[in-house]
């Protein structure tokens, strides 16, 4: 049986496990509360990352649309990204995907002489983080531009305010 095949027959215990290597990337606390709730209106955040897991998982194995995957991964890396994470924590559940197929299949393979189907799965997920980083730089830059935008609205609203109490003020002092 191939790499693939195994990873496909092995496929929600695989996406359960990079679930949960996903998780152990927040505090315990929060771990805990994602891991017990699996309601997706109670638990967005949770539901969500359980959910791209599982999605991604199979696109990775099937490799055959980049934009669904970029697709797929927008939605956990827009999550991630708005997180107080550095880029490279909000961006290293594709690394833990490789290390646990790793861990799963390497002694398999080696034992096998099939490493290159290792190598080769490997270079999926690795292209994997590409697209997950072009994914976190558009929305690290849209976040960037909306918090521009409310910054110029709130100098407009300060400068609209500031304006109104100056004529006030004129049209008062004209009066007396």
């Amino acid at each position: 049986m191939s790499l693939l095949e195994e990873i496909s027959e092995r496929r929600e215990e695989i996406a359960k496990k990079w679930c949960d290597l996903v998780f152990s990337t927040y505090p315990v606390e929060t771990q805990k509360v994602w891991k017990s709730n699996k309601d997706r209106f109670t638990n967005p955040v949770g539901a969500a990352i359980r959910k791209v897991t599982a999605q991604l998982l199979d696109l990775v194995i099937d490799w055959d649309n980049g934009d669904a995957i970029a697709e797929c991964l927008d939605e956990l890396v827009k999550i991630r990204t708005v997180q107080d994470f550095a880029p490279s924590k909000s961006l290293s559940f594709a690394l833990e995907l490789k290390k646990l197929i790793r861990e799963q299949f390497f002694e398999k393979l080696k034992k096998e002489n099939s490493l290159d189907e290792l190598l080769a799965f490997e270079t999926r997920i690795d292209n994997l983080g590409l697209i997950a980083f072009d994914v976190y730089t558009k929305n690290r830059d849209l976040i960037s531009q909306m918090r521009i935008d409310e910054v110029k609205r709130a100098y407009h609203m300060i400068l609209r305010r500031a304006n109104k109490i100056e004529d006030a003020s004129a049209k008062g002092a004209g009066q007396v």
